[in-house]
């Protein structure tokens, strides 16, 4: 089973830019498609952005699409989401999930979940 740790978040003004990473330990390389999701508070958990085992392929939510790029390094066991052009409704926790096929990320298809990080955006 891999292991999940996001890191990154913080508080950053509307505009600005912030990149997440999330380090995967135990079955780690190209073993899992990943993806980032995000909760906001009062709401539920909706999908971010997902890529293929190998980084060969890339999905994302509307919202982010043009301001969000995902992407992973195999070698350091590791996934990134850059965000830039960041809005106050992109404030939320985000999570990372790791999942067989990247392309049923954003429809539930998640075998493990990171603990979350925060991220906040002034306006």
């Amino acid at each position: 089973q891999v292991r999940l740790v996001e890191s990154g978040g913080g508080l950053v003004q509307a505009g600005g830019s912030l990149r997440l990473s999330c380090a995967a330990s135990g079955r780690t390389g190209s073993t899992y498609a990943m993806g980032w999701f995000r909760q906001a508070p009062g709401k539920g958990r909706e999908f971010v952005a997902a890529i293929s085992h190998y980084g060969s392929a890339t999905d994302y939510a509307d919202s982010v699409k043009g301001r969000f790029t995902i992407s992973r390094d195999n070698n350091k066991s590791t996934m990134y989401l850059q965000m830039s052009s960041l809005k106050p409704e992109d404030a939320a926790v985000y999570f990372c999930a790791a999942g067989s096929s990247w392309n049923r990320l954003r429809l539930g298809g998640v075998d493990v979940w990171g603990q979350g990080t925060q991220v906040t955006v002034s306006s």
